[in-house]
């Protein structure tokens, strides 16, 4: 199986949005979770949302209420809708179906 691949990274403005995509290389029905991850320089990787395959979201409580995770099962695609992004959400985002992970898209907030 092929990694999944991310999309629609770039710079913004404090306040502005993002919306990253993650297209899967297998079935979405296969996947048992789906996972966001970010890595800011100098920092450890962090996990920020995970659908699974029953439907089921759980976000980090640092992105709660700010980003929101979706799928759409007919093209195998996997979304993280990013608002009002802080200079802190700024990091490498890389998305995960199960054990495999993508190469990562840069998300830049400036203040």
């Amino acid at each position: 199986q092929m990694p999944p691949q991310e999309s629609g990274g770039g710079l913004v403005q404090a306040g502005g949005s993002l919306r990253l995509s993650c297209a899967a290389s297998q079935s979405i029905s296969s996947i048992n979770r789906f996972f966001w991850y970010r890595q800011a320089p100098g920092k450890p990787r962090e996990w920020v949302a995970l659908i699974a395959r029953d439907g089921s979201i759980k976000y980090a409580s640092s992105v709660k209420g700010r980003f929101t995770i979706s799928r759409e099962s007919a093209t195998n695609m996997m979304y993280l809708q990013m608002n009002s992004l802080k200079p802190e959400d700024t990091g490498v985002y890389i998305c995960a179906a199960d054990d495999l992970r993508g190469p990562g898209t840069q998300v830049t907030v400036s203040p």
